[in-house]
């Protein structure tokens, strides 16, 4: 989804449209988030709808509604036609509630105070070092969910939004065992092991997690009964024993090297020599090539004290935590797969 409807020529007046506009690139977080608190492709799922209609049904202001969708659809979110009603565009049918691959969750997340504040600080965080998140809500991240239900509930609904495209992607470029186990540490709602329990017929699974993601998983479907449980704990300490295959999804770019080894030997003292690790990061391309995993890098700088890794950074981080890196592996979405063995 483009954010920005300028393709500079190296013009100076179109380089400088072109910086203006990215300088307000928190204006069109603000209008998607907007869009999405509203449910406006709920409403135009069923046909055009003009702004004073759609004012009726989410009881707003009109010609501001107006507006913001205008912007909007200047991005490729929402088109606007000849009669001054709106429809929905293939970016803004994944804002749908009900659409199979909807990310409304993840941008209701994304757009949340708990990042919205955090980057609004970045020139200080780049001064002092660390993540502004403590100082600004008294807690780090993960703590601070546990005394927030209602955040918790928006982080775990949001990452499980975000994750639907990734769970396909590393299902199918990643051959797992025909039998065996899946211990899929730090799992969030059981996305992913549920992807890899349906293609694969014969394999099991455990979901390791805390409470509130384990009650919330989505592993209840007739085909996978039987055949998964769940555990909680803190992968800080153990993680279940008798794996064929760890996961680790979206957890090591949480955290900053010493946390990682620590969580890595949790692991590696649960596996048998040769057992298979499977970290599914982003991993960073060198030089000035645009990734994802670039934003995501500068994301977790100023929520979560984390970072995303290079190739050679995640060989350097498995080592110490007594693996070796086999092969990286790319995906079809942004995280590949970066699998290793226990020596």
């Amino acid at each position: 989804m483009a954010t920005s409807p300028f393709q500079p020529t190296g013009e100076p007046g179109d380089l400088a449209a072109h910086l203006m506009d990215q300088a307000m690139g928190h204006l069109f977080s603000a209008a998607l988030r907007t869009a999405a608190q509203y449910r406006i492709a709920d409403l135009l799922s069923e046909g055009p709808r003009t702004p004073e209609q759609l004012a009726v049904a989410t009881d707003t202001h009109a010609p501001h509604l107006r507006r913001v969708l205008r912007y909007l659809a200047a991005r490729g979110v929402f088109h606007e036609d000849a009669a001054g009603a709106f429809t929905l565009t293939p970016a803004a049918r994944a804002l749908r509630t009900d659409a199979p691959d909807s990310l409304h969750p993840a941008i209701m997340m994304i757009t949340d105070e708990l990042f919205v504040r955090t980057s609004a600080v970045m020139a200080e965080t780049v001064r002092e070092g660390g993540a502004p998140f403590e100082r600004l809500f008294g807690a780090p991240l993960f703590e601070h969910l546990m005394s927030h239900p209602a955040k918790r509930d928006l982080f775990d609904s949001g990452m499980a939004s975000l994750s639907v495209a990734v769970d396909d992607a590393v299902v199918a470029a990643y051959r797992f065992p025909e039998r065996g186990t899946v211990v899929d540490v730090g799992g969030g709602r059981g996305g992913l092991l549920r992807a890899a329990l349906r293609r694969h017929p014969e394999l099991t699974g455990v979901l390791f997690e805390q409470a509130p993601a384990l009650a919330h998983h989505v592993l209840g479907d007739d085909e996978l009964k039987g055949r998964w449980r769940t555990q909680e704990g803190d992968f800080f300490t153990s993680v279940p024993e008798g794996g064929d295959v760890y996961v680790l999804k979206h957890v090591l770019h949480d955290w900053r090297d010493d946390a990682c080894r620590d969580i890595l030997r949790s692991c590696h003292r649960a596996m048998v020599k040769g057992s298979r690790l499977l970290v599914i990061d982003c991993v960073l391309p060198p030089g000035n090539a645009p990734h994802f995993g670039k934003t995501m890098d500068v994301a977790m700088m100023s929520v979560l004290d984390g970072q995303e890794r290079s190739a050679e950074e995640f060989a350097t981080l498995l080592s110490a935590g007594g693996f070796r890196l086999t092969r990286v592996l790319p995906t079809a979405a942004s995280p590949s797969i970066v699998e290793a063995v226990a020596e």
